[in-house]
């Protein structure tokens, strides 16, 4: 059966990494059998200049159409004086509320040709596999009221709402509780209880869900404290599942635990494991356009994808090994060079990544 890919390339760096990334789709579809279709539609900032939307609704229903989604970045400098409702980051929001991908998965692990490129001591992050599973449609970054209002003084007032109901929580935890059932069966559930009534509830309901999971140990932990453990000590997490704005911050915290934010892949997913695939990091407009950006988390999402939403495992541990090959041949783009390695640009990355998987022949 042929999957469909809807490609959304999206603004800065976007295009370029997601090339790389369909380089090495066609070549599992050349040379491995793998039976897919691609079709490329505009996102984000690209797509307001082009139609005044950042999601357009051809975009959307391609989406919808599509067996799972392939996105570069969204956002850059050049559309932050818009209006919040045109921002390129409402394309991407819109993609995940309309498609109701509610679970996002953050995998932060290190290659071991990778431990020098961490700032942290090789002995703190060597071997680091942590699973943050992120609430992705709920709380302060959708809730109502929101907004910026003028108060009867004349004075501005902001106001975001965190808002999340039971059944929003007890779906997240079971995404988490299945996904630690094929580790190493433990979940840390991280909120702020102490001064948030919503996470006090979000608490209470993790708790009432592990009843059914018996073989799961499950911890709690504030947010602030996380931060800090996740720097610390943080092979002492395995799956943490937290809240949107949470997931968000400590995701990003995390993936410099491996020495870069380039080489993390991410998941979105909706209840019937349909997905939309990204990689952690952003548009990067700085380095747009000069062939230097990291694909390789890109090409990991692809990984992702295959076995998740398309059912090819295989596939993905094909991808997975072909980026540890090119790691042991010393190749690294800027965001991972260190003294004595290869510094390769963006398309040479990926020339590699697509070499390694036909040696695999």
């Amino acid at each position: 059966m042929t999957g469909k890919i809807a490609v959304l390339p999206g603004d800065g760096i976007g295009k370029e990494i997601v090339s790389e990334a369909v380089k090495v789709l066609r070549c599992l579809s050349e040379d491995f059998g793998l039976e897919v279709e691609m079709e490329e539609a505009l996102v984000g900032g690209t797509a307001y200049d082009a139609t005044g939307n950042p999601l357009p609704e051809e975009t959307l229903n391609l989406a919808r159409a599509s067996d799972a989604i392939l996105l570069g970045a969204v956002g850059g400098y050049k559309w932050e004086s818009l209006d919040i409702s045109l921002r390129p980051e409402k394309g991407l929001l819109g993609l995940r509320s309309n498609l109701e991908l509610f679970a996002n998965l953050r995998p932060t692990f290190l290659f071991p040709q990778l431990v020098h490129a961490s700032t942290l001591k090789p002995e703190v992050v060597s071997g680091l596999d942590i699973m943050i599973v992120r609430e992705l449609t709920g709380g302060i970054y959708f809730g109502k009221p929101r907004g910026v209002r003028r108060l009867e003084n004349g004075e501005r007032e902001g106001v975001n709402t965190l808002i999340y109901s039971e059944s929003e929580v007890r779906r997240i935890g079971k995404v988490a509780f299945d996904i630690a059932m094929k580790r190493s069966k433990k979940v840390c559930s991280v909120d702020k209880a102490n001064v948030l009534e919503c996470t006090e509830m979000w608490r209470e309901v993790m708790s009432e869900e592990a009843r059914n999971w018996p073989e799961i140990e499950l911890s709690h932990m504030y947010a602030d404290n996380t931060a800090m453990q996740l720097i610390r000590e943080p092979k002492q997490f395995d799956v943490i599942v937290t809240t949107n704005m949470f997931g968000d911050i400590l995701s990003d915290a995390a993936s410099m635990l491996t020495g870069s934010i380039g080489m993390l892949p991410s998941a979105s997913l909706d209840k019937n494991n349909k997905g939309m695939y990204e990689p952690v990091h952003g548009s990067a407009p700085d380095i747009a356009g000069k062939n230097i950006a990291n694909p390789l988390a890109t090409i990991l999402s692809v990984a992702m994808m295959l076995r998740y939403s398309l059912d090819k495992p295989q596939m993905a541990e094909r991808i997975e090994k072909a980026v540890s090959a090119v790691l042991d041949e010393g190749k690294r783009t800027a965001d991972i060079w260190t003294q004595g390695t290869q510094r390769v640009g963006t398309s040479e990355m990926g020339n590699a990544v697509v070499a390694a998987l036909r040696r695999q022949i």
